[in-house]
């Protein structure tokens, strides 16, 4: 385990963390951080990723271990590596070490956390296994992580509050993250020339992420099928004409993640109608960037992305109609589905195993429409709140040769201009905003997203 040069540091921001909850919750709180989960047998694992909540408050990726939290103290539960993993992995810090590094006030067992387990409340890890472990300690069954309830609850709440909005010890470790994402994307945009396949770009951009001692934040989309918005497939051939969408981000050893997407031309230059909606879209990003400060509510520009897009696709003649009433009758969401963005932090979509109670104000339920029903965030924007922006094009056969939704918006679609397009599948065009005191920082702005500095970074090696 690398243990980081500036641990005093990280000790003092812990300790603040844990004073800030006990000031929230007035109950004594255990975390776990899961363990390793085989693959096909025992000692063929996949790589291990703690518990966030547990991350936040620890601060280091340790496995199979636990702390309690009382009263803004923490004490670190774990036991010593067996003799025979030195073998295999080498020698760790022995949980006094690691007790020390955190800033906790004392180190024990395993075996002794069932003695802190009455009136205490948790978070379950997603891990089965542990969460059998989790009732067993805490002798009661445990809600799932998305609808707790009673002190879970509160503590749940808490967290949200805390998460929320980042400090400066994550905010450095976000902005490395951002920075490193931001060279991964030039090594693909790079490598475009040379590259045959999907897989080949991908290699290029991940390549530098593992370089700098950091892992992917989530399964990497490389595709020249933009449409498909989670495409976790990397064979396609790369052909002249073809878009290729890129959503890669990079995640530190400590677990704060990176969200960014481009899209470019395989050939180094957009045609004339990838160019129009690339515009279109670009257009919608820039106007969300711009809206972006404390106090202003996220639906609101998830809806003026909606708007700019339809403004954007009634002046190309692909929709008819005055652009508010498309948006009202969810017409853009024929083309831009999901939401503007979600909130980014330990995890990618961060707090989303709390389901809505993270990304909703209290009160506010998923609108059943269209247009609105994916949005991840419905909240007012917060100082020190990091949040993604990436509106999107997108021809998602699935949608757009929905029976229903082609008698629906039979006469809103000039079904015939949008054949002049069909040389975009999808385009995206993501980055990582911080909400400031008066306006926003966009973490990844040193990556470009106009059309003129995209094609000159694939031309460059073209």
């Amino acid at each position: 385990m690398q243990i980081p040069n500036n641990h005093k540091n990280l000790a003092t921001t812990l300790h603040n963390r844990r004073q800030k909850l006990a000031k929230l919750i007035d109950f004594p709180v255990i975390l776990w951080s899961g363990s390793r989960s085989p693959r096909n047998f025992p000692a063929n694992t996949f790589p291990f990723r703690p518990s966030s909540h547990f991350l936040y408050f620890a601060g280091l990726p340790l496995e199979d271990a636990a702390i309690y939290l009382d009263g803004g103290k923490l004490e670190l539960f774990m036991d010593n590596p067996p003799p025979s993993s030195q073998l295999w992995y080498g020698e760790m810090p022995t949980p006094n070490r690691l007790a020390e590094i955190i800033g906790a006030d004392a180190a024990f067992p395993m075996t002794e956390l069932k003695s802190r387990g009455t009136n205490t409340a948790t978070i379950p890890v997603q891990n089965p296994t542990n969460k059998i472990t989790q009732s067993h300690i805490l002798n009661r069954d445990i809600s799932p992580s998305n609808n707790p309830t009673k002190i879970d609850l509160e503590l749940t709440k808490a967290i949200i509050t805390l998460r929320l909005s980042h400090d400066a010890t994550a905010l450095t470790e976000l902005k490395q993250a951002a920075s490193v994402t931001i060279e991964a994307h030039k090594a693909g945009m790079a490598a475009t020339k040379n590259a045959k396949f999907e897989a080949n770009i991908r290699a290029a951009m991940e390549s530098i992420i593992i370089s700098q001692n950091m892992s992917c934040a989530y399964s990497s989309i490389v595709t020249v099928h933009g449409e498909v918005l989670h495409n976790e497939q990397y064979f396609h051939p790369l052909q002249t004409g073809d878009l290729l969408l890129a959503d890669v981000g990079a995640e530190t050893s400590l677990g704060w993640a990176s969200d960014v997407t481009r899209t470019w031309p395989v050939s180094g230059k957009f045609s004339p109608t990838q160019r129009d909606i690339y515009n279109v879209v670009l257009a919608a990003h820039d106007a969300c960037l711009a809206k972006v400060k404390p106090g202003v509510e996220y639906v609101d520009i998830h809806l003026l992305a909606a708007q700019v897009i339809a403004e954007g696709l009634v002046d190309l003649g692909i929709l008819k109609g005055k652009p508010e009433d498309l948006v009202e009758m969810d017409a853009h969401a024929l083309f831009f589905p999901h939401g503007v963005g979600h909130l980014l932090g330990l995890d990618v979509h961060d707090m989303e195993d709390l389901g809505d109670l993270a990304g909703y104000e209290i009160g506010r339920v998923r609108s059943s429409r269209f247009g609105l029903g994916f949005l991840r965030l419905n909240r007012p924007l917060i100082r020190g709140m990091l949040v993604t922006i990436e509106p999107g094009f997108y021809q998602v056969p699935g949608i757009l040769n929905d029976k229903e939704m082609r008698h629906k918006y039979q006469d809103i679609v000039n079904w015939e201009m949008l054949e002049k397009f069909a040389d975009v599948r999808g385009i995206r065009i993501e980055d990582d905003v911080l909400v400031t005191t008066d306006g926003a920082e966009v973490l990844t702005q040193e990556l470009p997203s106009d059309i003129n500095s995209i094609e000159n970074l694939v031309q460059l090696q073209n």
